[in-house]
């Protein structure tokens, strides 16, 4: 039986635009804490790494040091909130529908891998209606790695019934670049994502700016390792 052909994607600032829900979940607790609130454009990138970096991160920009137990504290109340507003103003990036059509008529499946907590990356995609899309939806606690530990990857492969030599990433930032190198797999980035250091920097096989451009991405790498 032949496996069919995977790709694994990143969820948020890949699949997803998901920063104004996050911002908001993070001025949430900022405020609360007598914290000036952190406009969205600014805030893009520092998402990307998890909910309690995001919080740190948030911190850093008032010069504010917290003790561990206190970010414990405001991690668990962001949770709690973003919980219940993780697709208020969340959307699935232009192109993404069509391109993920275009693909799986050409014979590809999908998963994801997230460094989001898998619930939290399985309600999200269940609001937009979009789990059905997905042969595994992994996260940073299905197995207790996150990335760019390339067990995290692997592992999401092997859930979606994949193989690693059948299989390509595609993501916006560093840990998604990361992953894919030590995981032995080609990796597309987008530009149109979360990172602090532009995605062409960090190297992946390829780029693309619109979601239009994944097919004929996917299939340029698909020809260009075969020659391989």
């Amino acid at each position: 039986m032949t496996i069919s052909p995977l790709i694994v994607f990143d969820l948020d600032g890949t699949l997803v635009d998901t920063a104004p829900d996050l911002v908001g979940a993070l001025n949430f607790v900022l405020q609360r804490e007598g914290l000036p609130l952190v406009p969205v454009a600014s805030a893009r990138t520092m998402i990307g790494a998890g909910a309690r970096k995001l919080i740190e991160r948030g911190l850093e920009l008032e010069g504010r040091v917290m003790s561990v137990a206190d970010i414990d504290r405001l991690t668990d109340d962001f949770i709690a909130y973003y919980k219940d507003h993780i697709a208020d103003a969340s959307v699935p990036f232009d192109g993404l529908h069509a391109a993920l059509d275009t693909l799986e008529r050409q014979g590809f499946r999908f998963a994801v891998c997230t460094n989001k907590l898998e619930g939290l990356s399985k309600l999200l995609l269940a609001k937009l209606e979009m789990t059905g899309r997905f042969a595994a939806i992994c996260g940073a606690d299905t197995f207790g790695v996150a990335k760019p530990d390339p067990t995290i990857l692997r592992q999401t492969i092997v859930q979606a019934g994949g193989e690693v030599s059948r299989s390509i990433m595609v993501g916006d930032s560093g840990p998604d670049v990361g992953v894919a190198r030590r995981a032995g797999i080609p990796v597309i980035g987008v530009e149109f994502g979360y990172t602090e250091i532009p995605i062409a920097d960090l190297k992946p096989d390829t780029v693309i700016g619109h979601m239009r451009e994944l097919p004929g991405a996917v299939t340029t790498l698909l020809e260009a390792s075969a020659r391989h």
